[in-house]
């Protein structure tokens, strides 16, 4: 059976496609911007294209029977807010109603946990607690994919495709050749994160999340979400674990809120003045004074996910960033 994958170039697109080949039960078609040296290697149908424009879109719908819409943009840039919202939420729009002219039956949507579980205490969210809309409208990425993902429900529920939305935390592993999700891992192997955020993180390893996307095409709940992700970990236990798996000292210094969120801000500035990409930015060291917990027992229950040992995963994004980003370290 064909199903096309959007966003199919990415972090995550590229372990799932290479998951439904190793299945032999899907034949995907990748839909992106760019192509990719990884599938092209494995001989995989590579379609340049948008899900916001172009008739490249519907020339693949048109031969395939599911859909697995991955496309995003990553950013914490508040610049990229409407660019952002074109691609996650008019794209989805767009998908979603070519879609439905094409027959397609199912479409899973991949979204973030942040649009759930982001809160100020060490709160462990479900797919029962409501969107953290409060919390992340100041963060363009994470109101987009709350957007995208009250869209996809409610169109989907109109249209008559059964949409199924899949919440990732934060991606490691290896394999991420854009650093779109292992960029913070990096700038800690290479000493640059002088702080200990006073919040909490989850993660997920790339390649058990892919697993669980493609088990949401045949198990997952049409107009529900799923939660996934592995452990719920202090940033200090984070960096800890990290500088064991890294053997690279982690940061011990620990600065009241207020005064790295005016130091970030101030730094921001000043680097922006002088035409530089500052090296902290204000939204990131606020999202690291947030917790990030997330239960993932549904998603256990219905997709039957799984996740490996995390020590594992912070050993293979170590790994993969030291042999193919950053060689020198």
């Amino acid at each position: 059976m064909r199903v096309l994958v959007t966003g199919g170039t990415g972090f995550l697109g590229e372990h799932l496609v290479r998951q439904l080949l190793e299945g032999g039960e899907h034949e995907p078609v990748v839909l992106a911007r760019s192509t990719s040296p990884v599938l092209a290697k494995l001989g995989v149908t590579q379609v340049r294209g948008s899900v916001s424009e172009g008739a490249e879109l519907e020339d693949c719908l048109a031969s395939c029977q599911d859909v697995f819409h991955l496309a995003g943009i990553v950013s914490r840039d508040p610049k990229d807010g409407q660019r952002m919202m074109r691609t996650h939420v008019d794209g989805t729009r767009r998908l979603l109603e070519a879609a439905a002219r094409a027959g397609v039956k199912r479409v899973v949507v991949a979204s973030s946990s942040g649009t759930i579980a982001v809160s100020e205490s060490e709160r462990i969210h479900d797919e029962r607690s409501g969107y953290s809309t409060e919390v992340a409208a100041g963060w363009p990425y994470y109101a987009s994919k709350i957007y995208q993902e009250k869209l996809a429900l409610q169109l989907g529920s109109e249209l008559g495709i059964e949409v199924v939305v899949v919440n990732p935390s934060l991606l490691l592993g290896p394999g991420d050749r854009r650093l779109s999700s292992t960029e913070d891992v990096l700038k800690f192997l290479r000493k640059e994160i002088p702080v200990v955020p006073q919040g909490g993180m989850n993660f997920v390893d790339a390649r058990d999340a892919a697993a669980a996307t493609i088990a949401a095409l045949a198990k997952g709940t049409p107009g529900e979400r799923y939660l996934l992700g592995g452990p719920n970990w202090t940033f200090q236990e984070f960096f800890g674990r990290l500088e064991r798996a890294a053997k690279v000292n982690a940061p011990r210094l620990k600065l009241p809120a207020k005064w790295l969120r005016w130091g970030a801000g101030l730094m921001e500035e000043v680097y922006r003045a002088a035409g530089k990409e500052p090296p902290v930015d204000k939204i990131s060291v606020e999202m690291g004074q947030h917790f990030w917990w997330i239960d993932s027992s549904k998603a256990e229950r219905e997709l039957g996910f799984e996740q490996r040992d995390p020590a594992l995963t912070l050993v293979d994004t170590v790994a993969y960033l030291r042999r193919n980003i950053a060689t020198e370290l």
